[in-house]
C-alpha cells in the first residue's frame, strides 16, 4: 500500500494493518519529511488518545492529515505508533 497527497509518496509498506476501514502504516514506512506533529488529540472509546500530524509537501500545508495511537488501550495495541490517512490523502495498492 502507498499514501500520497500532492503528487509525493508518504508512506509505503506491505504491512499496514487495516482497522475501521483504515490502513494504519508502520511507523518506519513514514517519510518523515513531510511530516509535522500537530497539537491536535481525539479520543476513540477503544482505541485511545490519537495524536496527529500535519504533512507539508512542496509549501502545501494539509493540517492533521493523519494520525496515530502513541498509547493505545490494549484493544489497539498492534496499531501503538502506526499512522492512517484522511483529508485528501490517497491510500491505494502500490
Amino acid at each position: 500500500m502507498k499514501a500520497t497527497w500532492n503528487n509525493q509518496i508518504l508512506a509505503e509498506s506491505e504491512q499496514t494493518i487495516i482497522i475501521e476501514g483504515n490502513h494504519y502504516f508502520p511507523p518506519d514506512s513514514i517519510k518523515r519529511e513531510f511530516f509535522k506533529k500537530s497539537d491536535t488529540q481525539t479520543s476513540c472509546p477503544w482505541k485511545g488518545e490519537a495524536s496527529y500530524y500535519e504533512i507539508q509537501v512542496d509549501g502545501k500545508v494539509n493540517p492533521d492529515a493523519a494520525w496515530y495511537y502513541p498509547s493505545p488501550k490494549p484493544a489497539a495495541a498492534q496499531i501503538k505508533n502506526y499512522i492512517a490517512f484522511w483529508k485528501g490523502v490517497s491510500v491505494s495498492q502500490s
